[in-house]
């Protein structure tokens, strides 16, 4: 299975609206073995990653006053490529584009006031 990225919002309801996907494909965030591979790996959390961490037991759900946070913690991680690259066994541009899908939907989260989901 893959794993995805998405930006939602909360609708009237209160409940998780998500937007549509961009049209490049950069809904990617890994396949499903990244959860603990990558994101959630021992090398992830020695960098001080919180967040994406979580993937490894579940899904991630970033809500709307958090996404900054995230976003630092994306913009962490982006220094180090290499290094969890080499940790996970992934190639440093697999890792950066999987970020970089990432990042982008917290950032469009950010502009709308939403949220980020990863599942």
């Amino acid at each position: 299975m893959t794993l995805l990225v998405h930006t939602f919002v909360h609708d009237e309801t209160g409940r998780q609206r998500l937007l549509d996907d961009p049209e490049d494909g950069g809904d990617m965030a890994g396949f499903e073995r990244t959860r603990t591979r990558l994101w959630g790996s021992e090398c992830a959390r020695a960098l001080g990653a919180r967040f994406l961490p979580e993937l490894a037991d579940g899904n991630l759900s970033v809500q709307p006053e958090d996404v900054e946070d995230f976003l630092a913690e994306c913009a962490l991680l982006r220094e180090h490529t290499a290094r969890l690259a080499e940790h996970s066994g992934y190639s440093e541009d697999y890792v950066a584009a999987r970020l970089a899908n990432i990042t982008r939907a917290a950032l469009r989260a950010r502009s709308v006031g939403g949220g980020v989901l990863v599942w």
